[in-house]
């Protein structure tokens, strides 16, 4: 299985390969050269095995030039020992044929823990072999950089530098980012919005000395290990409703588009997933452009669902590529119109996003109310995330057809609009119960590219 990037210009990788360039030197991102497929006795022979098992059988199509077979099953079942249910990803139903999936069971009780965890242990397997060393640096919304963190703290091979919006992730989310001691871990709180940071982070992968000077890596969802570590629980949630006798649909509260992505491939590697839903916020450019008004960059309005609060989403660009015929040119040509401010999709295009995805933006009181009205109908205590999926899923549920909402985190990490919409406070689990109590540890920094390379570089190692 080769990797090849999404604008054409870069060299074929191994799995291994892409997972530790993370972006390619073209500036696109990694996907496979072909996407397996499943026959419907391969999926139907996936009910009732355990998490990892399916994990296995689902993934080692795509690393298996790269990892021994033996090898992979024990960095599957060291990346989920820590997860706090046995299922580890469980469904829950909220009412008739609406379903939730818990994907916040993980270490720092988000969905990002399915494959931080992951690529955490593939890191260390493929850089202990290499006898290596590379300076990991993440941007995040809130919660990619917590499960980043936790998954590369002590490692003796890997420095990590995380970029998080100063004042706009909840408080929950920062400490999980500034409590850790481990000194390979670095917070730092960028003056600016999400999309600031990731933007920092690519324009880091494009200059080449700094790139190639600190062994550059990224755990960001750009890196395609993060894609196929979330396909696993599209599989796992459908076959334990019937699939592949049966169709079934999901709707994911996205801002990266990552999570659904992942869903895409699940489809495209035989899963029958009948619609693919993308539930937004109010920094919805997901949802326009999937309702015609083109890729338009706008303003990032801090919401109650801060992961949300993004402008620019990177795994979008993965998406389009299939949508445009695999044409990496056409797809280099948009990424330099989005640098200007945006982009208008073909006809053609449109309609094959069309064919899978369908799309949902939920405001701030209807968010609010949503978390009321599920804890009061299903007795479910949901976070802001979560709650603008199931407003989504319900508009569009169809009768015949399961519905899965993806739950993507405890709502004890947004304590306070959670308790705002239902007079409950979510608390922490026991393991984190002194989380208020830790010490931070977070560098404030300016919004500036030579500032942050700087401070990168000056802390490599400390």
């Amino acid at each position: 299985m080769k990797y090849i990037s999404t604008r054409g210009q870069a060299p074929e990788l191994t799995f291994e390969e892409a997972m530790l360039t993370g972006l390619a030197r073209d500036g696109g991102l990694y996907l496979p050269a072909e996407i397996p497929v499943m026959t419907q006795d391969e999926i139907a022979a996936l009910a009732g095995l355990n998490y990892e098992e399916i994990a296995f059988r689902v993934m080692w199509p795509y690393v298996s030039e790269s990892f021994a077979e033996d090898e992979f099953r024990q960095i599957i079942a060291r990346a989920y020992e820590g997860f706090g249910h046995d299922a580890r990803a469980p469904l829950k139903q909220l009412n008739e044929n609406h379903f939730l999936l818990e994907l916040f069971h993980g270490p720092t009780l988000a969905f990002k823990d399915f494959a931080m965890q992951l690529i955490g242990q593939l890191f260390q397997v493929a850089l202990k072999r290499r006898n290596d060393r590379v300076t990991i640096v993440g941007a995040t919304s809130g919660d990619t950089g917590s499960a980043a963190i936790e998954a590369f703290r002590g490692l003796d091979a890997v420095d990590v530098f995380i970029l998080f919006p100063h004042g706009r992730v909840s408080e929950v989310q920062r400490r999980q980012m500034t409590t850790p001691a481990d000194s390979n871990v670095h917070a730092l709180a960028v003056d600016g919005d999400f999309d600031d940071c990731q933007a920092a982070l690519k324009d880091m992968f494009n200059d080449f000395d700094f790139r190639d000077g600190v062994k550059l890596a990224g755990v960001n969802s750009i890196n395609f290990a993060r894609v196929l570590a979330q396909i696993v629980y599209y599989f796992s949630a459908a076959v334990s409703l019937g699939a592949p006798h049966r169709k079934v649909s999901f709707t994911v509260p996205t801002g990266n588009f990552g999570d659904i992505f992942a869903g895409y491939l699940a489809k495209r590697m035989g899963l029958p997933i009948d619609r693919l839903v993308v539930a937004t916020n109010q920094n919805d450019i997901l949802h326009r452009c999937l309702s015609g008004e083109g890729y338009f960059k706008g303003d990032t309005i801090p919401s109650i669902s801060p992961s949300m609060d993004i402008q620019v989403s990177s795994n979008f660009e993965r998406a389009l590529y299939y949508a445009y015929g695999e044409d990496g040119g056409a797809i280099a040509q948009l990424m330099d119109e989005l640098k200007t401010g945006g982009f208008n999709v073909s006809q053609g295009a449109m309609e094959a996003l069309r064919e899978n995805f369908d799309s949902g933006r939920v405001s701030e009181e209807e968010t609010l109310a949503t978390i009321k009205s599920t804890l009061d109908q299903s007795a479910e205590l949901v976070c802001p995330h979560t709650a603008i999926g199931i407003k989504v899923a319900e508009d569009h549920r169809a009768a015949d057809v399961p519905m899965i909402t993806l739950a993507t985190a405890h709502p004890a990490k947004f304590p306070a609009a959670v308790e705002k919409a239902s007079g409950e406070h979510p608390p922490l689990p026991s393991r984190m119960s002194d989380l208020y109590e830790r010490p931070e540890r977070v560098t404030r920094i300016a919004n500036d590219l030579g500032a942050l390379e700087d401070h990168i570089k000056r802390h490599i190692a400390e």
